[in-house]
């Protein structure tokens, strides 16, 4: 598995029509969250957002909106922002332009955003153009820092390492509140919210 901690710049000119980053010099970061809601996961998240007054954006699955609705709501009750991130969380590169966008539109009925994350941060060039075609409104965010704890084979520590070594004001930083990423998210999302407090940072949603 091959990914990228922090985002290169030639990969943000190739899709050049997505949202890598927040353009400001002042200290925001912008975390957000992919795959939920999980009534465990996504509730501690929560919590632990609300104790450092930080607000994120929640990149939902539609499938799992419509197996936690409750939990949905506590996201939006709570003031952060949500974006939709497929019905099926479904892999642009190995799926038709016509199943996407579909499965796009079915979580669109579920998660009323503008604000729009591929699985995987694939997306093909042509699927990118019809989405874009289908909803103008919509924009794709990406990020520029991966904290990387989707990935078994390293630590919390370094979870959280990949963060605080890496984000500068204006990063779109990854986390995911998942069950596949809870033991690294419990212990790195604190520490990463404690350190940049500490720093003057504050967290925002993303608003567009």
């Amino acid at each position: 598995m091959f990914y990228f901690i922090k985002t290169p710049g030639w990969l943000k000119k190739i899709y050049s029509s997505c949202i890598w980053h927040i353009d400001t010099t002042e200290k925001k970061i912008y975390l957000s969250f992919d795959d939920g809601p999980h009534p465990t996961v996504t509730t501690f998240v929560l919590d632990i957002l609300d104790k450092y007054q930080a607000k994120a954006t929640f990149f939902c699955i539609g499938k799992n909106v419509a197996a936690y609705p409750e939990v949905f709501k506590k996201i939006l009750s709570a003031g952060h922002a949500v974006g939709n991130h497929t019905f099926n969380h479904l892999n642009g590169w190995k799926t038709t332009k016509e199943t996407y966008l579909q499965d796009i539109e079915a979580a669109k009925r579920l998660v009323d955003s503008n604000l729009f994350r591929p699985p995987y941060g694939k997306i093909s060039a042509g699927q990118l153009k019809e989405l874009h075609a289908m909803c103008p409104e919509m924009k794709v965010i990406m990020w520029s820092v991966l904290s990387a704890d989707f990935d078994n084979r390293i630590s919390a520590r370094r979870c959280a390492h990949n963060v605080l070594n890496n984000a500068s004001p204006g990063a779109v930083v990854v986390f995911h509140d998942s069950e596949k990423a809870f033991e690294k998210l419990r212990i790195a999302l604190p520490q990463v919210l404690e350190n940049f407090s500490k720093k003057g940072y504050v967290f925002e949603k993303i608003v567009t």
